[in-house]
């Protein structure tokens, strides 16, 4: 168990401590279940009534927020970010030591580094390379002539098929497959005739890709990921899509083939963007939205209609197929209303 001071914290987070900063936490936890010995944080006014009732130990908190709080707190601007940093010095994943299980298949061809930790049942082919300080967990598959830098963590059944190149610092979780073939097949004599996939997939620094997720490999250029980009789960990017950096897509996302996304933007569940489209910076778009078309300025997005009541929902789907009709009454209206004469008023009847 690891266990810090206030002081410590502080240091680490660029906080400044008020109260005992020799008080020791050994965890954090959230201000309803924290207990003396946890640390925990208010970042989100709603919860600012649990600070009368918390047990936390201390509390990361912003300035302004800490006088309602007469516990020990540790002062920061964003206590979020100070919370965000300071779970990877309590995280109990375990750390493999470097060194290659005794069950893992890696081609004579490949080069690992001696400090890369290569897991039971892993496979690494011909010609691949695998850098410095670099996690390949259990049973993951990396592909011929696959380049992987350093301080990379890819997770157990994870998938690297041939030619990826994946940057520094690259999360790549279970399931996730990166690299296989895009949708490409055109049709011919009745047939659909398969297109042979022959780009890769390039992951640039700090990406984070989630569990199941898959990203297929270009047609001819390449499909790109750019820095800082975070993907959630079960999320398809398809061949050649390119994706700005910083970007953020939640789960159950779908780009279709050949869209280029933005830096900086941020796509929430279930969101669908069509192919071919460009989606310029700092771009966000709602759940559930679909977009066809392109989008140049920056700002929120949204498509489809809130939910109601499955009766009122049904009366709704009705009146949206007669929009059409009712458009064409209502202009048919406006044409007669501007062909009525102009009524003049008869001043006789404003006499007192």
């Amino acid at each position: 168990m690891q266990t810090w001071t206030l002081d410590n914290i502080a240091r680490l987070v660029g906080g400044t401590v008020r109260g005992d900063g020799q008080y020791v936490v050994d965890g954090l936890a959230t201000l309803k279940s924290a207990t003396s010995t946890d640390i925990s944080f208010l970042a989100n006014a709603l919860y600012r009534a649990a600070l009368s009732t918390t047990h936390a130990g201390a509390v990361l908190i912003r300035p302004e927020d800490a006088e309602d709080y007469q516990g020990i707190a540790v002062l920061v601007a964003n206590p979020y970010a100070a919370y965000a940093q300071l779970t990877h010095h309590f995280d109990r994943t375990p750390k493999p030591n470097a060194g290659r299980h005794p069950q893992a298949v890696v081609s004579n061809l490949a080069i690992v580094d001696a400090t890369a930790s290569i897991g039971a049942c892993a496979v690494i082919e011909d010609n691949a390379v695998i850098g410095a300080g670099t996690i390949i967990e259990a049973g993951a598959f990396i592909g011929a002539r696959v380049l992987i830098g350093k301080h990379c963590r890819i997770r157990a059944n994870a998938v690297i098929h041939h030619d990826c190149i994946v940057g520094d610092r690259v999360t790549i979780h279970s399931g996730a497959i990166i690299g296989d073939d895009g949708f490409g097949f055109v049709p011919h004599h009745g047939r659909w005739h398969k297109i042979a996939q022959i780009g890769c997939v390039v992951l640039h620094n700090d990406v984070d890709i989630g569990c199941n997720t898959t990203i297929d490999r270009g047609a001819l250029d390449d499909t790109i990921i750019y820095e800082g980009v975070v993907i959630d789960n079960q999320v398809h990017i398809a061949h050649n899509v390119i994706v700005g950096a910083h970007t953020a897509i939640a789960g159950c996302c779908g780009i279709a083939g050949s869209t280029k996304l933005g830096a900086h933007c941020m796509l929430a569940g279930g969101v669908g963007l069509a192919g071919h489209l460009e989606i310029c910076d700092k771009v966000q778009i709602t759940g559930m939205t679909m977009i066809t078309k392109s989008i140049t300025k920056s700002g929120s997005y949204s498509s489809g209609t809130a939910f109601d009541t499955t009766e009122n929902w049904r009366k709704t789907a009705v009146r949206l197929k007669k929009l059409d009709d009712m458009a064409k009454r209502l202009r048919e209206l406006e044409k007669l209303v501007q062909q009525l004469p102009l009524a003049t008023p008869n001043e006789s009847e404003y006499d007192g």
